[in-house]
């Protein structure tokens, strides 16, 4: 039967925890788009109006 290796002491709470304070969530940075004032992601093109940088690069 092989041994399979087993943590000599117990996690404690406080170790546990401090190794999941990366684990949350962030909400989504949004900005509001020059043309059409909707929100939309920082360095995306808009997918109301389909501006990026002040020029048209999608046809919405």
């Amino acid at each position: 039967m092989a041994k399979h290796p087993v943590p000599k002491k117990k996690t404690s709470k406080s170790k546990r925890d401090m190794r999941r304070s990366h684990h949350a969530l962030v909400a989504p940075n949004l900005v509001e788009c020059p043309q059409c004032h909707s929100k939309k992601l920082q360095h995306h093109v808009c997918g109301s109006c389909g501006y990026y940088d002040g020029r048209q690069v999608l046809s919405v």
